[in-house]
């Protein structure tokens, strides 16, 4: 691709605006507000998020994951314990989660500290997972080396046979991590790059809201 193909690319956003006043008291409120919107609006996977963590040499890692649940406590997503994001949270237990739903020119992005959900929590989400999921974090030993995709098939069918007519248990090295929001920035695409930014923030327990400049 020519560099000039890139540059000149170009999209004015239009849809909607963002003010104090239109916001509500609590970011994680609002979060599920424009997430139902989202939702009504038939957005590819809405839950999708880009997950950035700090590896253990200090270099930003991130990648796509899927939220999975979200409520006063904070945004929860669940993997495998032995990948290269659990390594990178067991040594900076610090996460930013950023979402992008470009059909209504918005973005989210969350900042917290992280931290294992239970064990019960865990149990539970895997439980109403389907059945090939289940299999696929038994299946999986995930961000390893392996020699070829038959690997992955034959392990994957000599579990199907282990498991075959009961129920999957959950493995203990799989489970959910949640975020503790302490920073959320809602970005409201505008005319003229001049876009909306409401920027929340905890500070002695108690959420504060500032505009930023975009």
């Amino acid at each position: 691709m020519e560099d000039s193909k890139i540059t000149h690319l170009r999209k004015e956003y239009s849809l909607n605006g963002l003010s104090e006043q239109d916001v509500l008291a609590n970011p994680i409120d609002q979060f599920k507000k424009w997430f139902d919107e989202a939702l009504t609006a038939e957005i590819i996977e809405p839950n999708a998020l880009f997950l950035s963590t700090i590896s253990n040499e200090g270099f930003p890692q991130g990648r796509i994951v899927l939220l999975k649940e979200v409520d006063a406590n904070g945004f929860v997503f669940y993997t495998n314990y032995h990948s290269h994001k659990a390594a990178d949270l067991a040594a900076h237990p610090l996460a930013a989660l950023t979402f992008w739903w470009a059909e209504l020119e918005r973005q989210v992005r969350i900042c917290g500290k992280v931290e294992k959900v239970s064990e019960a929590e865990s149990d539970a989400y895997f439980a109403i997972r389907p059945r090939e999921s289940q299999l696929g974090a038994w299946t999986s030993d995930q961000s390893e080396v392996i020699e070829s995709r038959n690997v992955l098939s034959q392990k994957s069918e000599m579990l199907k046979i282990k498991f075959a007519d009961q129920p999957i248990p959950r493995p203990a090295h799989w489970g959910g991590y949640r975020v503790i929001p302490h920073q959320i920035e809602f970005w409201q695409g505008r005319p003229s790059r001049l876009h909306d930014r409401i920027f929340y923030e905890c500070k002695n327990n108690e959420w504060q809201i500032e505009r930023l400049s975009p």
